[in-house]
């Protein structure tokens, strides 16, 4: 992990300044005042005239804000996150003003009401009427920040999907204050929710505890769509370097379902459905990609293959036709699709058929593709049972 977060480090200075970034000073009516933006515009926002993308608000934008933009890049890089919109705000020198509460009872004062209504009614609103987002929105914080975004729990319906909190400054009451924002009532949204929470190891003790029992009380809500980690970091090498490891960590958790499918996830969700259960599990996670991140990436052809083994062993091999036909839809360029068809055909000993499919397949194939011998293999095979 250690080297995962100083890669990501290396990342964020090499791949930052390379990308299109804005910078804005906002004039807020609400604050009375201008805030300064850090908007950050994904490699692939200019190319494609379609896509929406996630939206991230890093708060203490002058600290956290290259190193989210690293993360983000660095994970969609890796095809385990789609490109984000990122926003961050710069709070230097209005850091404890705008995030400002009571430690007692955990309320927020007036300055940082007003600056919660900012982000809310002003910025936001800003941000989506400006820019190709999606509704997927990201909220990040660390110290003071990070326990001032607990806050957006209470909104009656929510308004971001991800929370990423790093060894929050938290109120003496934050148990209570989190009780009394119904979370429970997560479950009615059709929608996915992550909260994800990191302690310090170089905190002081009794930060440290405060933290292990809000983490230990969050996660005791046992809500379907409301997805909470807490990482006890306790090997980072330094303060600064764990706010990295929690973001990293955070990407890991908040983006799995983007990803292809793992080895873990296959053992897990996977290796026991049906064939047409793993067809339907196939399609589903695509649809809740375009669906959460607004990105129509299309089926990873290697997640096609990972349900191959299911299609031919189950059942006879009797979704051989509905699986070829996914993939002709998918990659109709490709010589797989016939090749399943082909299958298909050929154990009903429908030969003809199957020899139709198998030529559609090799036509498709480049003459020195190596493999292109091993598939004529299946044509010589047909013609000799058909002639």
């Amino acid at each position: 992990m250690r080297t995962l977060v100083s890669l990501l480090l290396l990342f964020s200075i090499s791949l930052t300044f390379g990308q299109e970034t804005i910078y804005k000073e906002y004039s807020s009516e609400i604050l009375n005042d201008t805030r300064d933006l850090s908007i950050y515009l994904p490699k692939g926002y200019n190319k494609d005239s379609i896509s929406n993308f996630p939206l991230a608000i890093v708060l203490d934008g002058h600290k956290l804000f290259d190193l989210y933009v690293g993360a983000s890049n660095y994970y969609a890089q890796l095809d385990h996150a789609p490109e984000q919109i990122v926003v961050g705000i710069d709070m230097k020198d209005s850091r404890n003003k705008d995030a400002g509460y009571d430690v007692n009872n955990g309320n927020l004062d007036n300055n940082s009401e007003n600056f919660y209504r900012f982000i809310r009614d002003e910025m936001i609103p800003y941000i989506e009427a400006t820019f190709k987002t999606s509704p997927f929105l990201t909220i990040v914080g660390e110290s003071l920040t990070a326990n001032y975004i607990t806050h957006f729990l209470k909104e009656e319906y929510s308004i971001f999907n991800a929370y990423i909190c790093l060894n929050p400054t938290l109120s003496n009451t934050i148990n209570n204050q989190v009780e009394s924002y119904r979370l429970q009532e997560l479950s009615s949204e059709d929608n996915t929710f992550y909260f994800y929470l990191s302690s310090n190891p170089f905190s002081n003790t009794k930060k440290k505890d405060k933290i292990k029992n809000f983490g230990k009380f969050i996660k005791s809500f046992e809500i379907d769509n409301f997805n909470v980690v807490f990482d006890e970091l306790t090997n980072s090498p330094s303060s600064s370097s764990s706010i990295g490891e929690g973001i990293f960590r955070a990407f890991a958790k908040i983006f799995e379902i983007y990803s292809g499918i793992t080895k873990t996830e296959y053992n897990e969700k996977v290796k026991n459905l049906s064939p047409s259960e793993a067809i339907s599990y196939l399609e589903i996670k695509y649809l809740d990609i375009e669906f959460l991140f607004g990105a129509n990436i299309g089926i990873r052809k290697a997640d096609v293959f990972a349900i191959e083994d299911i299609i031919l062993d189950k059942e006879g091999g009797d979704y051989l036709d509905d699986f070829g036909k996914m993939i002709l839809k998918l990659f109709p360029t490709s010589e797989m699709g016939h090749y399943y068809l082909g299958k298909y055909y050929e154990s009903g000993k429908d030969f003809k058929r199957a020899l139709q499919q198998y030529r559609l397949g090799y036509g498709k194939m480049n003459p020195r593709d190596p493999n292109a011998d091993l598939f004529y293999q299946n044509v010589e095979r047909l013609m000799n049972k058909t002639n």
